[in-house]
């Protein structure tokens, strides 16, 4: 009888001692990751330079997969779609190459915390010794910039290559690539 007791006994203060760490858990504030605005234009080979801010087109390769990254992670990466009425009424908006100036004016009409700004551009080599393959190449360069003070919090490059029969398809996998790697490139900028 003793023993139930205090079994019961015991029970009673790890369950109170569980819901108390419990709540203590829940009553913590919630810290908000960061908003990002990826503004990249995008060459693929011998193609035009190209926008979403300017043109039809939805995010670039290169923006496609930071976005991916970053989300993997938690953030939030503005959607083109949030920003189309804004661009529409400010004509500032719709040049291809937008200044830090001009990019910062924007990101502050939205509460976004950092803007992705660069460009990326994928050429092509060679053919690929005893194939039909060509060599596809991208680069891409931007700048981290923190809205809050326009600090450029770092400057970030990244190379990519893929070989492949199609010069189309070939840019825009080694842009996919080059995108991935920015993507982590930010993530360990943001951890500093």
């Amino acid at each position: 009888m003793k023993k139930n007791f205090y079994l019961v006994i015991s029970a009673y203060f790890f369950i109170m001692a569980l819901s108390s760490y419990t709540q203590n858990i829940n009553n913590q504030p919630t810290k908000t990751l960061p908003t990002f605005l990826l503004l990249i234009t995008e060459q693929n080979i011998e193609g035009p330079q190209q926008a979403w801010w300017v043109s039809e087109i939805d995010l670039s390769t290169v923006e496609a997969k930071i976005s991916q990254v970053l989300t993997e992670y938690g953030y939030k990466v503005i959607e083109p779609s949030q920003l189309e009425n804004t661009i529409k009424k400010e004509r500032a908006f719709q040049t291809i190459n937008l200044t830090e100036e001009e990019s910062l004016k924007l990101a502050k009409l939205k509460d976004i915390d950092y803007i992705v700004l660069g460009k990326a551009v994928a050429s092509s080599g060679g053919k690929v010794l005893d194939s039909n393959l060509r060599s596809c190449f991208a680069n891409a360069t931007v700048k981290l910039i923190r809205v809050s003070d326009g600090k450029i919090v770092a400057y970030l490059d990244a190379t990519a290559s893929s070989p492949h029969t199609d010069l189309i398809t070939g840019g825009k996998l080694a842009l996919g690539k080059a995108g991935t790697r920015l993507g982590e490139k930010i993530i360990k900028a943001l951890s500093k």
